[in-house]
């Protein structure tokens, strides 16, 4: 499938897939929306450690930005992504990230995430660890391993097959107890199917350009 880079409102860069007119991230401000999404309402509930699992490493922008919080408050982070389909190197090269987010000193560990071997636990620095999993989402089976959970997929009218029941319940199964679930989702039927495996929603104002995003708990 075709993608091409483009400029959000907030100046940082995502990829869009023209045969769905989808982007990895919100075109009202990619940058402005992790942060919103998966720290604020996130990783600022938990203090030190933590373990994530994200769906949908993507461009690796939610992980590089967790990265920046751990060294910013000294938060050890064992960080799982899971994707499907990698983004291509050179695709990588051209993420205005580092620069964006005032962080240049830190691109070489922007470029290690994504040099990184695929399905291997490394270690970004001493306080975060990284591990890529190449796996669809339907086949993650872990149990009551992660803290929080970013739930960054492709949009429900693309692929509502990944806001099933069947995702959330295992979504549900890899939590801890009291575990936390985040996404930049507002619709309905994502709601119900949360519910119906065990979370407790609440709802909560979105980033810029979006009224409202969820805020789940096991």
């Amino acid at each position: 499938m075709k993608r091409e880079i483009i400029k959000t409102l907030d100046g940082s860069t995502t990829i869009r897939l023209p045969e769905w007119d989808e982007c990895y991230h919100s075109k009202h401000g990619a940058i402005q929306e992790a942060k919103h999404v998966f720290i604020k309402n996130g990783l600022s509930l938990f203090d030190n450690p933590i373990s994530i699992l994200e769906i949908g490493f993507g461009t690796g922008l939610n992980a590089f930005i967790t990265f920046l919080e751990s060294v910013r408050k000294k938060q050890t982070i064992d960080y799982v992504g899971v994707e499907a389909y990698p983004v291509d190197a050179d695709e990588i090269l051209e993420m205005n990230y580092a620069d964006e987010l005032d962080a240049s000193e830190f691109y070489n560990i922007f470029e290690k995430m994504h040099k990184s071997q695929w399905n291997e636990k490394i270690e970004i620095c001493d306080l975060f660890s990284l591990t890529k999993r190449k796996q669809f989402f339907h086949e993650i089976n872990d149990f009551e391993i992660f803290d929080l959970i970013y739930f960054d997929a492709f949009g429900y009218r693309v692929q509502p097959e990944l806001w099933s029941t069947e995702i959330f319940q295992k979504m549900y199964n890899s939590l801890k107890p009291n575990g936390v679930l985040v996404t930049y989702a507002a619709r309905g039927v994502v709601k119900r199917s949360m519910i119906e495996v065990g979370f407790t929603v609440e709802k909560l104002e979105g980033p810029p350009g979006k009224r409202e995003m969820f805020r789940a708990f096991k």
